[in-house]
């Protein structure tokens, strides 16, 4: 008798995450170390957490997470559209929960890339008159 493995993908800027998630104890593993042990702020803990909190499954549910690319934060970001993407495919009945508070809609913001003759992306050199 095999369990139902839910999996998502999300991503943010440049990281991208993989989640497996079943029904289970309520243990949280990110590449292998728990979600505190792998994230270290509490503000990025609350943000992968939220979801959880939103469709109060937080607990009940084993995820596995695999994770690449990018900083902390971004990376957070992606596990929790992940996170947010796989409960939707868990129970449906979650899905307008989550659309409704933000949960499943992607952040397409990245960086924008550097220009020649500028020494950034939008700032110009300093520009002489005389």
């Amino acid at each position: 008798m095999s369990e139902t493995v839910f999996a998502a993908t999300g991503r943010r800027k440049e990281a991208v995450a993989r989640i497996n998630l079943k029904v289970g104890g309520g243990k949280f593993l990110v590449n292998n170390k728990s979600l505190k042990d792998y994230v270290k702020r509490d503000t990025l803990v609350d943000l992968v957490n939220a979801p959880m909190v939103q469709t109060e499954t937080i607990g009940k549910l084993d995820i596995i997470c695999r994770v690449k690319g990018g900083g902390l934060s971004g990376q957070a970001g992606a596990i929790r559209l992940a996170l947010s993407r796989a409960l939707a495919e868990l129970d449906a009945d979650l899905h307008s929960t989550l659309r409704k508070n933000g949960f499943l809609t992607r952040d397409p913001r990245a960086v924008e890339r550097k220009k020649y003759g500028q020494p950034k992306a939008r700032k110009r050199f300093q520009y002489s008159k005389r």
